[in-house]
């Protein structure tokens, strides 16, 4: 139950909720109704609803906190749900007011599922929608947040993981007014003109080579396990197997478990003991060979495209300025001499590399959950008219201050371009380590965290 007489913070486009508890924590729910286009005038754009939850340590609700807002990565996921205080966010909570904004369509904030958008019809529909939630609309979202949040419209630090980094970069360009500091963890974006994508593809690829290197050390049955896998998909009827809730899973399909097992903590192992229920036991002598339901539905539960298709429609289209990707991932695929071909690699006794961050045409057709957006995906992959993302004049000038986690052997956002970027960014201290992947900020408790704030207050000296 909302309290919208009492509570003096809530208006018609704003309704806080109740405090209620997890252990350790308090927290309070904010629903914003925000304009769907903010270049028209308020009052003429359709609406949405943005979805804020406040979250402090058990007793500080009445307290005079600084406020920090926390931008999840994607594109296309909600803020994590605190079930207890642990990790960053006990960290954080120990001396802010923590906001997690469901970024714009996801979570609780208009989510875009599979079934809300068969509300829009047709795919020019579906894509003109879409073009509203991007990075330049999550920051005019947490900005009309902000101004109405925090006393006195005052600025607040904000968190940036991965895409959320991205947001902040956004963010540092179109709105600094609005911030008192900004904390990157492995998010930090191309930002120059036209479609960055290609050259995100062709730094990425290489990478996601030598995770799939590292994978197979560490387990090196996995190679023919494999490849076994490969074969009896090739070789079925069709070129793949149905999957549980509809679709098909052929070699390339197969190879999208890297998104996952390639580049955070855990990955690794979660993907090895994936492959070990591969297969069916044989309990009638002669049956044939199949591929376990166990795996087949592991599969599926390891791709959020039911529930989160945002990111696969959007993907590429956060590199875009002026320009579109038309497929980036899978046109720079083809200039890699085959090394991702699956089946070449079974037939010349290859291990088979998985994918990484990478969204293809042909997901729209073998994902059952993503292939009534597929003329939509196709409108936006040659989209060329995106708005700017970032102002490079802005980020020359900046004087917000910024810290960064730079991960060197991050799958996800490339060293070597994000250096590039972060060269271009007035003032920021780069933090480079080795000591964690692109999941840093979940898997380092407050540890990336406590080092950042410390760059920026003056526990970590400049030299």
């Amino acid at each position: 139950m909302y309290e919208t007489s009492s509570l003096a913070d809530s208006t018609p486009d704003h309704v806080a909720g109740t405090w209620y508890s997890a252990p350790d924590l308090r927290l309070r729910d904010h629903r914003f109704t925000v304009p769907l286009d903010y270049s028209i005038d308020r009052n003429a754009s359709p609406k949405i609803s943005v979805f804020a939850r406040e979250v402090v340590s058990g007793g500080k609700e009445e307290q005079l906190l600084p406020y920090l807002l926390y931008l999840q990565g994607g594109p296309g996921f909600e803020c994590p749900r605190p079930t207890e205080a642990s990790g960053w966010i006990h960290k954080t909570c120990e001396e802010f007011r923590v906001i997690l904004m469901d970024q714009r369509g996801t979570g609780l904030s208009t989510p875009l599922t599979p079934s809300s958008m068969s509300q829009l019809g047709s795919a020019e529909e579906i894509a003109e929608y879409l073009k509203y939630f991007r990075a330049d609309n999550i920051v005019n979202d947490a900005e009309f947040i902000r101004v109405r949040l925090v006393p006195e419209a005052g600025p607040w630090t904000v968190l940036g993981q991965s895409y959320g980094g991205f947001c902040s970069v956004t963010y540092l360009s179109f709105a600094p007014q609005g911030l008192k500091q900004v904390l990157l963890t492995g998010g930090i974006p191309p930002v120059g003109n036209g479609s960055a994508a290609d050259a995100v593809y062709r730094a990425c690829y290489p990478q996601v080579i030598h995770q799939n290197e590292k994978y197979y050390k560490r387990f090196p049955q996995d190679v023919e396990i494999v490849r076994e896998v490969v074969k009896h998909l090739a070789e079925s009827e069709g070129g793949g197997v149905p999957l549980p809730s509809g679709g098909f899973l052929t070699p390339r399909g197969l190879q999208i478990l890297g998104l996952s097992g390639l580049g955070s903590s855990s990955g690794f192992e979660r993907l090895h003991y994936m492959f070990e229920r591969a297969w069916d036991p044989v309990i009638v002598p002669g049956s044939h060979k199949q591929i376990s339901y166990y795996f087949l539905k592991a599969f599926e539960n390891w791709l959020d495209f039911d529930t989160n298709p945002l990111y696969a429609l959007l993907h590429e289209s956060i590199y875009c300025q002026g320009d579109s990707s038309q497929w980036s991932a899978h046109r720079i695929r083809t200039e890699d001499d085959g090394k991702f071909d699956a089946i070449r690699a079974v037939k010349e006794g290859r291990p088979v590399f998985f994918t990484g961050e990478m969204v293809f045409p042909w997901m729209f057709e073998e994902f059952h959950a993503l292939s009534k957006f597929k003329d939509a995906a196709h409108l936006l992959a040659e989209k060329k008219d995106w708005p700017p993302l970032y102002d490079i004049a802005v980020l020359n000038n900046n004087k917000v201050p910024v810290a960064a986690a730079v991960y060197y052997e991050d799958m996800y956002v490339n060293f070597k371009l994000a250096m590039e970027t972060a060269s271009q960014v007035a003032g920021i201290r780069l933090w480079i380590t080795n000591e964690f992947m692109h999941s840093g900020l979940r898997d380092g408790g407050g540890q990336v965290l406590d080092h950042l704030l410390g760059m920026l207050n003056g526990r970590k000296p400049l030299f």
